[in-house]
């Protein structure tokens, strides 16, 4: 059994050990008094019939298969999980969401058609995780791009539009419009009922933790960045940063409170790189070395990482850009990869990433939007068959440079489960 194994058994033991402590406690509603009313002094009535020794156990209740989404569940209890790239949005998009409102007709900035392409991967999956790079603003601006970010909030309304479930928040961009800006954030995706970790309003805030419910699951994510571009954060609880102990630490405690899975987010790398530094492979082997964390996912370099399979653990080094501005100097950042994480449990509960699916993606404009580019697209429905043709070889090529293919990685074709 591997060292990972052994670590969740033992979470799986405690699990079990505290059940057992409480088969006798009280039910919902037992030994409690509603306000004013006084609890009852009365012994229970002795039964007049004999006791009788019971001749056989009562069956195990049969929990209800939960497949969740995606492809066929190979155990009782499946869900999936799907992040993509930064939501990064610069004056040419919100320039192309003005056009687009004016067609229609959604207040005066629309962004959800230049997302609308990832609707069908997010309706395939149970967990949608969108990645917000920087501070929005107030919904009428002022607005501010590179190299201090300042965005329209109609951004937020886009990816609950779509589907997205949750965001991360942490990045080297969180405190551009300092506090003020990380506030408005957060008061934005709580207008949402969106989810979020990453950055924090409080300090008590800063304490708690995301774990999201599934049918079948709870799962918690963690997310840290590795710098505010030479800025400092007003409190130093207000944005989570890179720290192995720290993201094990708080990892274990989501466990200790309920999550059967967890996912860290790293925010860091070498921009426009096509390996990951030492920092990023450092920590998430360390990560899934601690036996604490089931799926680790990165951001920031705005171009696509390779996937390895460490330590029985998947790590997706980095997801490029989900949404940019087309860049005439890098080709890299204007492509993106989504990705789909199934988890399967076993009979003993222990949870395993039993498919991985990716799906190349790029930018195009006049208008902008975000465009799959996976196998099963219509070629030349993006861009030029011959520009397409070369993103998704540098894609693969890059995602494959640690062997992910042959560990069972694979692209995503989304119509193959309608």
């Amino acid at each position: 059994m591997s060292e990972k194994a052994l670590v969740r058994g033992r979470w799986a033991a405690l699990g079990l050990a505290l059940t057992l402590a409480c088969s006798g406690c009280m039910g919902a509603g037992e030994g409690r008094t509603t306000e004013g009313a006084e609890p009852s002094t009365t012994a229970p009535a002795a039964s007049s019939a004999p006791e009788t020794a019971s001749t056989s156990e009562a069956p195990e209740p049969t929990p209800e298969p939960t497949p969740g989404r995606g492809p066929d569940c190979p155990t009782d209890r499946c869900f999936s999980f799907m992040a993509s790239g930064d939501l990064l949005v610069h004056p040419q998009l919100w320039e192309q969401a003005t056009a687009d409102a004016q067609q229609t007709g959604k207040g005066s900035l629309d962004f959800e058609p230049l997302l609308s392409g990832q609707r069908p991967y997010i309706q395939a999956s149970d967990l949608a995780m969108c990645h917000m790079e920087t501070p929005v603003a107030a919904p009428e601006g002022p607005f501010s791009g590179y190299p201090q970010f300042n965005v329209p909030p109609q951004i937020l309304d886009a990816a609950k539009a779509v589907g997205y479930d949750a965001c991360t928040t942490a990045s080297n961009h969180t405190i551009d419009a300092g506090t003020e800006g990380l506030v408005r954030t957060l008061d934005t995706l709580d207008r949402l009922e969106l989810p979020h970790t990453g950055s924090y309003r409080t300090e008590e805030e800063s304490r708690e933790l995301m774990i999201l419910e599934t049918p079948a699951a709870k799962v918690a994510v963690i997310e840290a960045t590795y710098g505010l571009n030479g800025l400092i954060a007003e409190f130093p609880w207000q944005v989570d940063m890179l720290d192995s102990a720290t993201m094990i630490a708080k990892a274990e405690r989501a466990r200790a409170e309920g999550a059967d899975v967890v996912i860290a987010a790293i925010h860091a790398g070498d921009e426009y790189a096509s390996l990951p530094n030492q920092q990023q492979i450092d920590l998430a082997h360390a990560l899934a070395d601690s036996g604490a964390v089931d799926f680790i996912y990165g951001h920031h370099t705005h171009s696509v990482l390779p996937i390895e399979y460490y330590n029985d653990t998947w790590i997706v080094y980095g997801l490029g850009n989900g949404v940019t501005e087309l860049s005439p100097v890098y080709d890299v950042n204007n492509e993106g990869l989504t990705i789909r994480a199934q988890f399967a449990a076993d009979e003993s509960g222990e949870w395993t990433v039993s498919d991985l699916a990716w799906v190349p993606s790029v930018i195009v404009r006049d208008p902008y939007r975000w465009c799959s580019l996976a196998p099963d697209r219509e070629p030349g429905s993006c861009s030029t068959p011959e520009h397409e043709e070369a993103v998704k070889a540098r894609t693969l090529a890059t995602v494959d440079a640690f062997g992910a293919s042959d560990d069972g990685a694979h692209q995503w074709l989304v119509s193959e489960e309608e």
